[in-house]
């Protein structure tokens, strides 16, 4: 039996006490391959953007003072010079009386400080007429209006998405220096496991968590190395796995043989493999209960419960922040909504409970959360299905039906 269950508050300030995470080696990367990376420095422009005062309408540029006190009536009548394009710098300086020919985008010409719309203009007898006067600065865009050369443009710790690369591309920048993700070894045991992809024998499962984990890690801003499946009833080999992984990886993750059975030795293995050794096993909670944490050589060591469910709600709980830092991402909690329970929900005494639930919508537009039936944890399809989860601490023993809760949810919802 474990020999004391910690609260899960307790399990997580020992992790805390034994191991600080924080962000790993930088390195340099090409724009494309840092879509969901992290910045390891600030990014400041080598540039201004625009770098040249650019027009941001098709018409004419002015000198704007020549449009003064144009009207319908009696428009203000300008020399044609000639044309601008997109992608070229003119070579004209417009001379009082004057106007050169330009499109949305083009570089304005020197001298000119405004540009008149097409639309307030017509041409005749060699003249541009325009019939509106223009403000100096009226449909451009001036040179740095956009970014200033020399401004700070992306924060250290920014999390890059195509937005940041679109700003990143405007500066003419082809790499950037971001963490390197932490490697996190994956490693499921249990004598029932087979792995996708290999025939099914009579009285096995396929591997569930080194799939769902491996994709959690992604999520969270990791590296997922596959050590496969290691049987629990080698206990040498096992321990040989653990030993390697550990070496070659920043983090590591085992599921299965972490509670009670003969066969669960996962925690009494990875207790021996470097100091401090096991910080946490056993935790108050529902489900999950069955989870061991250790430090090993300055490295976390994770081991979760078989059951996929199991596994996954602890993996969001105790490894994803961690993880997070180890990736230096800034950690955002789970997004909640509101919903009213259809069932009353029971707690696990003196464990915090945590229920999961589907979400759907009532006649008047609120959320339902309906709770996974009872006895269906380690169904993958139930997993699948799930929108969140709802939490009772330890010291509450139910919620009513049609009782407003928060739903913890485990990805944004689809309306």
């Amino acid at each position: 039996m474990f020999k004391k269950l910690l609260s899960l508050d307790e399990a997580k300030k020992r992790i805390e006490e034994a191991f600080s995470p924080k962000p790993l080696r930088t390195e340099k990367i090409p724009l494309l391959k840092a879509v969901g990376r992290v910045l390891a420095e600030d990014v400041a422009s080598p540039i201004n953007v625009p770098p040249f005062h650019r027009s941001t309408v098709d018409g004419y540029a002015v000198r704007a003072e020549d449009t003064f006190g144009a009207e319908e009536d009696s428009p203000a009548a300008l020399r044609l010079m000639g044309h601008v394009n997109v992608g070229e710098m003119s070579s004209l300086t417009v001379e009082r009386g004057s106007t050169v020919e330009i499109v949305t985008g083009a570089p304005l010409p020197t001298n000119t400080d405004a540009v008149a719309m097409v639309e307030n203009t017509t041409q005749k007898d060699g003249k541009i007429l325009v019939y509106k006067p223009v403000a100096r600065g009226e449909n451009i865009m001036p040179s740095g209006s956009d970014i200033h050369k020399d401004e700070t443009v992306l924060k250290r710790g920014t999390s890059v998405s195509s937005r940041e690369l679109g700003v990143l591309a405007a500066l003419g920048v082809m790499q950037v220096k971001v963490f390197k993700q932490p490697r996190v070894a994956i490693v499921s045991t249990g004598a029932e496991i087979v792995e996708p992809g290999k025939p099914l024998p009579p009285g096995k499962i396929y591997d569930i968590n080194t799939t769902t984990l491996a994709a959690a890690v992604l999520e969270s801003g990791g590296e997922p190395i596959g050590f496969g499946i290691v049987q629990d009833d080698d206990e040498e080999l096992l321990k040989e796995t653990l030993r390697k992984v550990i070496d070659v990886a920043d983090a590591v993750i085992t599921s299965g043989g972490v509670s009670v059975g003969p066969k669960d030795v996962v925690p009494q293995i990875i207790d021996k493999l470097g100091k401090p050794g096991l910080v946490v096993h056993g935790v108050a909670v529902k489900p999950g209960k069955p989870v061991a944490v250790a430090i090993i050589d300055s490295k976390p060591v994770f081991s979760l419960p078989g059951n996929p469910t199991s596994s996954l709600l602890m993996f969001h709980l105790l490894v994803r922040p961690i993880l997070f830092r180890m990736a230096g991402k800034e950690e955002k909690p789970f997004a909640t909504v509101k919903a009213i329970v259809t069932a009353k929900l029971f707690s696990a005494r003196g464990r915090r409970t945590f229920v999961t639930v589907t979400l759907s919508r009532d006649n008047e537009g609120r959320w339902l959360a309906s709770p996974v039936p009872t006895g269906q944890s380690g169904a993958i399809t139930t997993l699948a299905k799930a929108n969140g989860y709802v939490e009772l601490k330890e010291t509450q023993q139910f919620i009513e039906a049609r009782e407003e809760v928060n739903v913890f949810l485990f990805k944004a919802l689809e309306d």
